[in-house]
């Protein structure tokens, strides 16, 4: 079972709980821009997970740290994109799996970072991508 099935599972395992929004104060407007986080300014001090010694390779730092940069300036350029229910459920659950944790963040921003992961990464890799190893896949 892969991660994007573990969290959709417990979405739908924790489908009783409020959303991150629902928790917000009464005749309080949700606040619909991107969210800024208020997590540490540099990704360095993120990278080594407390449970696991892990040394994280130059290259992924510096590509991380473009992404952060990025995804922290505020977009304003609006943007559509169709998403699956399923997609949807996962983005809402990460978002509240994070907020659970103190960590503000929204599906705009998760799919900003990812955006911005998928596009730095085909800068550097080319054909060795994320991005064109799962369009070959798409198109074959």
């Amino acid at each position: 079972m892969g991660l994007y099935d573990k969290m959709l599972k417990k979405s739908m395992q924790e489908s009783e709980q409020p959303p991150a929004a629902a928790l917000q104060e009464p005749g309080q407007e949700p606040n619909r821009d991107t969210v800024i986080p208020s997590n540490h300014d540099t990704i360095h001090d993120t990278l080594t997970p407390n449970n696991q010694a892990t040394t994280i390779p130059a290259n992924e730092i510096e590509l991380l740290e473009s992404v952060r940069k990025s995804v922290k300036q505020i977009g304003k350029e609006p943007a559509t994109q169709r998403l699956t229910l399923e997609e949807k459920h996962a983005l809402k659950a990460i978002a509240f799996t994070y907020g659970q944790q103190g960590i503000l963040t929204s599906g705009n921003e998760i799919i900003r970072i990812g955006t911005n992961y998928i596009v730095r990464d085909y800068q550097l890799n080319g054909e060795n991508s994320i991005l064109a190893k799962v369009l070959n896949l798409l198109n074959a």
